[in-house]
C-alpha cells in the first residue's frame, strides 16, 4: 500500500486541492497522512477543517512513497521553509513521487526540485518557477518523471488521478 504525505498550511490552504486528491488516493488504496506546521486543526480557505496528523519537522521522508504540497495562499508559509525543502529534495533525489498544486510548486522550485523540469502552477507563480530553472508549460497538470505539478482547484481531481497512476494504484 502506498503511503502519501499531504502537506497543508495551518490556515488558508485550498480545500478542494486537499480534499479531491486525498479522496482519489484513498479510494485507490493509498494511506494518507496529513502534515502542517504543527499537529491539529487546519482551516481551509472555504471553511474546511482538516486535521494535521504530524508536524512537518517530525516527518521522516523514507516513511512515505510520495509527498504532495497543497496550494492556497497559506502555502507561502512553506516557500522558504528549510524543512519543507529538505523533504522535497530528499524524496525527489530518492525517485519518490513529489507533487504540488496551485502556488505550492514554488516550494519545489525554491527547493531546487524543478530545475530543468517541465512544470506548471497557478499563473502568478510562473516568474518564480522559471527564475529557478523550471520549464514552464502552463498545462492544468504536468508530469515530468516522478514530479507532478498542477495549476489550481479546477485541476485537483486530475492531479489526484495522476498521483494515483504514478503510484501504481490504478
Amino acid at each position: 500500500m502506498a503511503h502519501v504525505l499531504m502537506v497543508i498550511a495551518p490556515a488558508v490552504f485550498r480545500d478542494e486541492e486537499y480534499a479531491h486528491p486525498k479522496q482519489v488516493l484513498e479510494s485507490a488504496g493509498a494511506r494518507v497522512t496529513t502534515a502542517s506546521t504543527a499537529r491539529g486543526a487546519c482551516l481551509g480557505k472555504l471553511g474546511m477543517v482538516a486535521h494535521a496528523d504530524i508536524a512537518l519537522h517530525e516527518v521522516e521522508p523514507a516513511d512515505y512513497d510520495a509527498v504532495v504540497f497543497v496550494g492556497g495562499s497559506g502555502a507561502e508559509v512553506f516557500f522558504d521553509d528549510p524543512v519543507a525543502h529538505r523533504i522535497a529534495g530528499t524524496m525527489a533525489d530518492a525517485g519518490m513521487v513529489v507533487a504540488a498544486i496551485c502556488i505550492a510548486p514554488s516550494i519545489l522550485a525554491r527547493a531546487g526540485v524543478l530545475h530543468g523540469r517541465r512544470a506548471t502552477a497557478f499563473s502568478s507563480q510562473e516568474p518564480d518557477l522559471t527564475a529557478r530553472g523550471a520549464i514552464w508549460t502552463g498545462a492544468p497538470v504536468e508530469i515530468d518523471g516522478a514530479i507532478v505539478t498542477a495549476n489550481g482547484p479546477e485541476a485537483a481531481a486530475d492531479f489526484g488521478r495522476a498521483l494515483a497512476d504514478l503510484l501504481g494504484l490504478t
